[in-house]
């Protein structure tokens, strides 16, 4: 949390800078490192599997979620009548023969269940370790033999440790050569460290060798960040955030991206509208801090270190709770996933009656009938913060402004003579021109009929 908002507070810094330029007012970071530095001592550990009472008539405990270190899924029961109301909130279920993690616990029966639906819509491919592995070491040996870099974009928890553990695994077996792995993430490597300090919990198995993390040189300072940005060729970089949105490995893009020798490898999720989601869906050219850059580079991704189980393992692990079920609310995934999860509990046996793809700031009653507790959307409406189609997780005006001016450059590049891109740029102009004097004509009606 400090570290998102050290995050915050950097971008907010660059993007006042340009704000200022431009005779634009000065935007706030949503938080800062001391804000969250800050609400830590509003937090009090709880250990797995124990009941505890957070505050009077409810009643919780934290089961494993195989997802990452530490994370839980939530059992809960709130005093009400005729009987209690027993809650089970999914989080973010691991899959089955994670890396690093044990397998998930299996919940309590409930009578609603908020269910993750990330991977809801798909099974996914489930190599073994050995398998996942050897994909990895082919990726990189392809990448260092093109001659340039490999930056993986990486989540500091969990990701980058299951990358490290891999990638000390296969130098010891000599599957890939003394090859530098720089971690260019002060909060990765920290994670790391409690990782190092945890090994005895990971799931790990009687005949491997604890976890160590790898031999690899982590990056603490910018000016340690910037002189590995000097290193053109033969080099592993891994660098957060995971979905290219913040952090250091901007730079590194910036760096590389042009570069026809150098390879992005991506090893998690891109949500959609996200820098990485562009990259890794082809996009020709991105903007990134402000620069256009053309990408030439060997854009690679692996989809066999995902924390989140699919469809399969998301059923059976939901699986125990259905008999008793009054409600699913199917949650954390985008519409395509929510519903192919929907259709697989179906086939699975639950009503489709009970189950519910909740819309942002939509409110539910917990009612008892038929034997059972359900959620039932509130007829109290809520005023939404946002339009639904806003809502959704997809491109923005922001990503469209970006690709506009990106091929606005390259359409008049492409013109033949310079009085054809004053044309074009007039066309542009008489656009917004006419724009202009429809929202100013707007706004004259709007006030004349609030006069009248």
């Amino acid at each position: 949390m400090p570290d998102a908002g050290a995050i915050q507070e950097g971008d907010v810094d660059r993007l006042n800078r340009r704000n200022s330029r431009r005779g634009e007012p000065p935007v706030a970071p949503i938080y800062t490192r001391v804000d969250a530095e800050a609400s830590l001592s509003l937090l009090a550990g709880q250990r797995y599997d124990t009941w505890f009472e957070p505050l009077k008539g409810v009643r919780a405990r934290l089961r494993n979620a195989g997802h990452i270190l530490g994370s839980a899924f939530i059992e809960m029961e709130v005093d009400a009548r005729p009987r209690p109301v027993r809650f089970v909130f999914s989080g973010d279920i691991g899959p089955r023969e994670k890396a690093l993690q044990p397998d998930p616990s299996i919940p309590a029966p409930c009578d609603i269940v908020l269910l993750e639906s990330t991977y809801g819509n798909r099974p996914r491919p489930r190599p073994t370790e050995a398998e996942r592995r050897t994909l990895l070491g082919r990726e990189l040996s392809d990448a260092l033999k093109a001659g340039g870099n490999v930056i993986v974009p990486v989540f500091a928890v969990e990701r980058t440790q299951e990358i490290l553990d891999d990638i000390a695994r296969l130098k010891r077996d000599g599957e890939i050569g003394a090859v530098p792995v720089f971690l260019d993430s002060p909060l990765a490597g920290r994670t790391t460290e409690v990782f190092r300090r945890h090994r005895r919990a990971l799931d790990r198995g009687p005949d491997r060798p604890a976890f160590t993390g790898g031999d690899f040189r982590l990056i603490e300072t910018v000016e340690q960040s910037k002189a590995i940005g000097r290193i053109h060729g033969g080099a592993v970089i891994l660098a957060g955030s995971g979905m290219c949105e913040a952090g250091r490995v901007k730079h590194h893009l910036k760096d590389h991206l042009w570069r026809p020798d150098s390879t992005v490898l991506f090893v998690g999720y891109q949500a959609p509208g996200t820098l990485g989601a562009l990259i890794r869906d082809g996009a020709a050219r991105v903007r990134i801090h402000g620069e256009e850059i053309n990408v030439k580079a060997r854009i690679r991704a692996i989809d066999t270190y995902s924390g989140h189980a699919d469809r399969d393992e998301l059923v059976e692990w939901a699986r125990p709770l259905l008999p008793t079920l009054g409600s699913a609310l199917l949650v954390h995934g985008e519409p395509d996933a929510a519903q192919g999860l929907s259709e697989a509990l179906f086939a699975a046996g639950l009503d489709r009656s009970f189950m519910t793809m909740p819309e942002l700031d939509q409110a539910f009653d917990i009612e008892f009938h038929d034997d059972r507790w359900h959620a039932v959307p509130s007829q109290t409406a809520a005023v939404p913060r946002m339009p639904a189609a806003q809502a959704s997780a997809q491109r923005d005006w922001h990503n469209d402004y970006a690709a506009a001016l990106l091929d606005l450059r390259s359409a008049l590049q492409q013109e033949s003579d310079d009085r054809r891109r004053q044309q074009l740029l007039n066309e542009v102009r008489r656009l917004i021109d006419s724009h202009r004097v429809g929202v100013g004509n707007g706004s004259k009606r709007e006030t004349m009929m609030s006069r009248s």
